[in-house]
């Protein structure tokens, strides 16, 4: 036989070994699983293992500039199996164990616990919990030094379960939008806000490990790990700027304190992207005002608008005739009857007469406004239900949170309808609208016949790789004509110029608006309740943002749209005017100091700063490191959160402060340019891994 002979017949036998012997183990595998399967698994049943969920870090909610609105921070249940440890170990360790316990974590006395743990290796019960709640990561490092427990797993029994908690570094802020999530004993998972629409892509994939139940019922892991490894959640980016959020949730908490209303929500969209820069919602609960339900988007916020539904009926009057501002129409004394029983009323006692189709608008009059839209709909009503569908206010907008309220404006063939229903409508009656949807349509007139599916989403990471963007949707374009949308500006304008908003108007830019006040239906019967509003646009020869300010049932003298609910408009409006778009020229008109804007930093520090150069510092917070948020005449310090295990947000601070802050974590740090932070390489809220690199962004 030849040497290729005799190596072809060798490479045959071993071919043949190798695959007898991978039969065979298939075969094994189905016979364990198939003919013995059920013993195996009853056997592993009564030994008390069993494959469970190890749950995977869910992913952080980021605000627009990567500020942590929600994230999850790792803490660990302490336990030991006081069985493993030999004599001499335990006997030598536990009363430094018991002591350190007592000591650190407080809950017991030292003799307490040695009594429970001795009792415990007595019983020759498998686990142990040494502490009731569980510890942070720092609390960890430091347990794993103790007697016994520094023996690890095999030696002295310790055994570390992990488990997250879901923490959101701005308290209270947004906490009705960024939401919840609940799973019950059955799996099926509940919740609200962004933690709830995006439940998928926050929570990963969990992974599994093999568990032994104990006595008492509790489960102790077998092995050192995961067989199974969880698969992380990914971050979702969202647009809200922490800055804006902050200055419309004071704002409008302050206006329902003071008017003592039943609940307010705002929201400011940027106009072109459609992006909401600022959400809130804030209701009455024992007394308090909490983000509890969502009155901007849902169906808790779905009512009659009142009189900023006009703009709606004016855009459909001047899209449908030739109608002119300088038009009039007879008012009369106030009251005018639709019907026998429907009368329409004007707010002005005694009314306002003979006054034109822009005096209309601006002064908010009924019957002026219902009186046109009966003459030249009358006859047609279906035509002035096609101009809002075309206005995109008879469908949901498919916004991106679940739980958004479908507007509910009835039709002339639907059973409801009357002969009254039309002028109603017109004057924002017999109709329930959700405040984004007024809004939404707002902006499209603000965005030159755009209309934007408003968008709150704008990306999924993982880590600094995206994984999805997303951009608002063009519902619509061009909802109007440019003529209708000229003299709709020019209307909204005079509003504040001349109308029921003069309170709100500024020489240091335009604001175009419109108020609204509603009573308020119960039991079928209109009562002395109102429901606030104020919808606009501004700087309105250049629009950058809409908002929507609504405040239900004020109690105090002033009840109408123009004293409750413009003011906060005004307020936000300044704030966002004067931070984000004001010019060099009127820079130069302000008379007092502005302090600098400071984005981040050691509290103490900046608090010297603002004594320097005579600036007034407001603190909300007693902790070292802060965000600031600057205001007209003040520089507002917020806490920022800084977890000795977690990356620290450092943008916005100098490079020596986030030096400090990272380096004495462990990280190994780079940097690039000259200022402050602009950028980190590793994101807030990252476990931390000693050595690990991260790369600073540095700019003005």
């Amino acid at each position: 036989m030849s040497i290729r002979q005799s190596i072809l017949f060798r490479v045959r036998i071993a071919f043949l070994l190798l695959l007898l012997v991978c039969g065979a183990i298939v075969a094994r595998i189905l016979y364990l699983q198939t003919i013995t399967g059920d013993r195996w698994r009853k056997k592993a049943k009564d030994s008390g293992l069993a494959f469970r969920s190890v749950t995977a870090m869910r992913g952080n909610i980021l605000a627009s500039d990567g500020s942590l609105l929600a994230t999850s921070t790792m803490f660990y249940q302490l336990a030991i199996d006081p069985t493993v440890a030999d004599d001499e170990t335990f006997n030598k360790g536990i009363d430094s164990l018991a002591m350190l316990l007592a000591k650190k974590f407080g809950k017991k006395s030292a003799k307490e616990i040695k009594t429970e743990l001795v009792l415990a290796r007595q019983e020759k019960r498998r686990y142990k919990q040494l502490v009731e709640e569980p510890i942070t990561y720092q609390q960890r490092n430091m347990a794993l030094t103790f007697p016994i427990l520094r023996e690890g797993k095999r030696k002295g029994g310790l055994i570390l379960e992990k488990t997250q908690e879901r923490l959101r570094p701005f308290g209270d802020l947004a906490k009705r939008t960024i939401g919840f999530v609940q799973e019950d004993t059955g799996g099926l998972v509940r919740g609200r806000g962004l933690e709830y629409s995006y439940q998928n892509q926050l929570s990963g994939t969990n992974g599994e490990a093999i568990y032994q139940r104990i006595a008492g019922g509790a489960w102790k892991p077998i092995g050192d790990g995961e067989q199974i490894r969880p698969e992380d959640g990914l971050d979702i980016v969202t647009t809200i700027d922490i800055h804006l959020q902050e200055v419309v949730d004071k704002t409008l908490r302050q206006a329902l304190i003071q008017h003592q209303a039943d609940y307010g929500c705002a929201i400011l969209m940027e106009v072109q992207t459609g992006e909401i820069k600022a959400i809130v919602n804030l209701g009455k609960e024992n007394g308090q005002y909490v983000e509890n339900n969502n009155y901007a988007v849902g169906d808790m916020g779905l009512s009659e608008p009142g009189s900023t539904f006009k703009i709606a009926t004016m855009a459909a009057l001047l899209e449908e005739t030739n109608i002119n501002l300088a038009d009039t129409v007879q008012t009369g004394n106030g009251k005018y009857k639709f019907a026998e029983t429907a009368e329409m009323t004007d707010v002005k006692e005694g009314g306002y007469g003979k006054i034109s189709v822009k005096e209309i608008f601006e002064k908010s009059s009924n019957i002026g406004v219902s009186k046109m839209v009966f003459k030249y709909f009358r006859e047609k009503p279906a035509k002035f239900y096609e101009y809002l569908e075309k206005f995109q206010l008879t469908k949901p907008l498919g916004f991106q949170m679940s739980g958004e309220a479908s507007p509910l404006i009835k039709k002339p063939t639907d059973k409801s309808w009357s002969s009254t229903s039309l002028p109603w409508m017109s004057v924002g009656y017999e109709l329930r609208l959700a405040p984004i949807h007024t809004l939404a349509f707002c902006n499209a007139l603000a965005n030159e016949g755009k209309f934007m599916q408003p968008l709150i989403v704008k990306a999924t990471m993982k880590g600094d790789k995206i994984i999805d963007r997303f951009s608002s949707k063009v519902l619509a374009n061009n909802i109007v004509s440019e003529k209708t949308l000229r003299t709709l500006r020019t209307l909204m304008e005079g509003v504040v110029e001349n109308g029921t908003a003069t309170n709100i108007k500024t020489k240091e830019y335009k604001i175009a608006g419109k108020t609204g006040t509603a009573e308020k239906v119960e039991k079928g019967v209109y009562i002395e309740k109102h429901y606030t509003s104020f919808v606009g646009y501004f700087p309105s020869n250049q629009p950058k943002y809409s908002c929507i300010v609504v405040i239900d049932n004020p109690k105090t003298a002033s009840q109408y749209g123009a004293l409750v609910a413009a003011p906060v408009f005004k307020e936000i409006a300044d704030f966002a005017y004067r931070s984000y778009l004001m010019n060099n020229e009127f820079k130069k008109t302000v008379v007092n100091p502005r302090p600098p804007l400071i984005r981040a930093g050691y509290q103490a520090d900046i608090q010297l700063l603002g004594n320097e150069l005579g600036f007034r510092v407001e603190s909300k917070t007693e902790s070292e490191w802060s965000f600031g948020r600057v205001r007209t005449d003040s520089l507002l310090l917020a806490e920022n959160k800084v977890f000795n295990s977690l990356v620290p947000n450092v943008t916005g601070m100098s490079l020596r402060d986030a030096l400090f802050l990272l380096e004495n974590r462990g990280l190994s740090v780079a940097f690039l340019g000259k200022g402050k932070v602009t950028h980190q390489s590793v994101r807030p809220g990252t476990k931390i891994i000693k050595g690990t690199r991260i790369v600073l962004t540095l700019g003005n």
